[in-house]
């Protein structure tokens, strides 16, 4: 496992990323006295719906990247390969974080929001397709 050490690492950057946005979210509506849950209004506007939704992005990207990439380690993907899929969609979680916080139109779902979610999606399909045919393999 030890030539799998930055895909490990990687790995466990997304799922620290996403407790400590758990945590940002759940101590925002308490600062601000909201109820757990959704925020409302419903509105990119507002920075408590904007913390919360960045927060609920990031659990819902995690499973869908993280079986996948622990799959690739057990069937033997190239290491190099699959640390650079890994930081290569870290780096588009964390530019994703920062856009969607600082807020604006590129937090209102514009270009750029759609690139790092498209960019995103294709790390993952590409990082599926190698896993499942090294499996096949």
């Amino acid at each position: 496992m030890a030539a799998y050490s930055l895909s490990i690492v990687g790995v466990l950057v997304l799922c620290l990323l996403s407790v400590l946005l758990a945590v940002y979210s759940g101590s925002s509506k308490g600062r601000a006295g909201a109820l757990s849950g959704p925020v409302l209004p419903l509105d990119d506007d507002n920075l408590l719906y904007r913390i919360d939704r960045v927060h609920m992005n990031a659990v819902e990207a995690l499973p869908p990247f993280v079986v996948p990439a622990v799959l690739a380690m057990m069937v033997g993907v190239n290491a190099a390969t699959l640390a650079t899929l890994v930081w290569v969609y870290v780096a588009i979680r964390l530019i994703h974080v920062a856009i969607y916080l600082r807020g604006g139109n590129a937090a209102k779902g514009g270009s750029i929001r759609t690139v790092l979610y498209v960019s995103g999606a294709l790390v993952n399909v590409i990082l599926i397709a190698m896993t499942g045919l090294a499996a096949i393999h």
